[in-house]
């Protein structure tokens, strides 16, 4: 190649740069960005630092709890019903149009299905909502990897709504990390794991609501303690699941939905509350509820513009009642707690146990009145 020659096709290199050059910076991309393009492409696990993407929270949490989490199977054995030849009975309309035959729906034996959450927290235990498995023939437990296993319930308590179901089978299992549900705060982060409507594994996120909400105030009132309350979305099948916080830890266990007016509201027990349930049922296969037999309710004092807690029923043949409390009464101390809400009162009576006497101290009209009142398990109160 003579020098015209090379001279003439470098020129034209050179005007070629002249003008993508500046097609560059007009599409606000620097020399720098285009030498790196010419560079060879960073492997796959370099991808989310050469971009700056960093992985959110929400996917930490859930690749650090979710092989704990399991779909819990349930089985029942539905019996024959026995309807009386008055019944006003269902038909089978395929039967009836055809045949003529009035044939009761619902006579035969058959199995019924269910399916909910759970998650493995310790060595071959999953813990579950009670109404998850309870009255349960047969349990298939599913883990994340795909293997299934049977279960078999130890223990369960439906006035706290917490079962312990075993795994039969060899480990090792991946055990969630429990939290510390007492250094939550309302507006913390709040992730739902479980299966709603039969869909594994699917993950809902929100923030925490409220802490210790009184569920009675949504007139429910068949639960002992006050709950989580999150709008974490908990659908049907959630029950049972963690609630976990930014950083995977479970701090409480999906157990409630609100529906009809309020509905959206979610309510999970909190860890803390569900480890001391779990020690009993593991132990014994049964939790001790001590209670003394009232009803409580919580008001504001115009007068001394402070919360008291005042007994809005007694009942009959309890301690309560063959102690010497009256409804109206105004608890103001049980042995060195003192009462603000009703929350007060059933801490401390679980704190003293069934075991001994407590000291109250009740306002009554104008006076104080001191008495000594000994809890029962709540399968004894009432009793003579």
């Amino acid at each position: 190649m003579n020098l015209a020659n090379y001279f003439l096709s470098h020129k034209n290199i050179i005007f070629s740069k002249k003008l993508i050059l500046p097609s560059l910076i007009a599409l606000g991309t620097n020399f720098a960005t285009f030498k790196a393009l010419s560079n060879p492409l960073p492997q796959p696990n370099n991808y989310q630092n050469i971009l700056g993407i960093r992985q959110s929270f929400i996917t930490s949490a859930i690749e650090k709890a979710g092989p704990s989490v399991v779909t819990i199977e349930n089985q029942r054995l539905v019996k024959r019903k026995v309807i009386s030849n008055n019944s006003n009975i269902l038909l089978d309309p395929y039967f009836e149009r055809f045949f003529g035959l009035r044939l009761p729906e619902d006579t035969e034996p058959r199995i019924e299905q269910s399916q909910g959450s759970g998650f493995i927290f310790a060595d071959g235990l999953v813990i579950t909502n009670a109404h998850v498995v309870s009255n349960s023939d047969k349990i298939i437990i599913g883990l994340t990897d795909g293997r299934k296993f049977k279960g078999q319930v130890i223990g369960e308590d439906s006035i706290s709504d917490l079962a312990i179901v075993k795994l039969l089978g060899k480990g090792p299992w991946p055990k969630a990390t429990l939290g510390n549900s007492n250094q939550i705060k309302v507006g913390d982060w709040a992730i739902a794991v479980g299966n709603p409507f039969g869909l594994e594994n699917t993950v809902t996120l929100g923030i925490i609501s409220n802490l210790n909400r009184n569920v009675s105030q949504l007139g429910i009132y068949d639960k002992r303690f006050n709950l989580i309350q999150t709008d974490a979305a908990i659908n049907p099948g959630n029950s049972g699941g963690p609630l976990l916080n930014a950083n995977g830890e479970v701090v409480g266990i999906n157990t409630l939905i609100r529906s009809g007016p309020g509905a959206g509201l979610s309510f999970a027990i909190p860890i803390n509350k569900a480890q001391e349930i779990a020690k009993q049922l593991v132990k014994t296969g049964k939790v001790t509820h001590p209670m003394i037999g009232i009803s409580l309710i919580n008001e504001l004092s115009t007068k001394i513009n402070e919360n008291r807690v005042k007994v809005g029923y007694v009942v009959p043949n309890s301690p309560a009642a063959k102690n010497g409390i009256l409804i109206g009464d105004i608890i103001i101390k049980i042995n060195q707690d003192d009462i603000k809400k009703s929350s007060d009162v059933i801490n401390a009576i679980n704190k003293n146990g069934i075991k001994k006497s407590a000291k109250f101290t009740v306002k009554r009209n104008t006076k104080k009145i001191k008495l000594n009142i000994k809890p029962v398990d709540i399968r004894e109160l009432g009793k003579n």
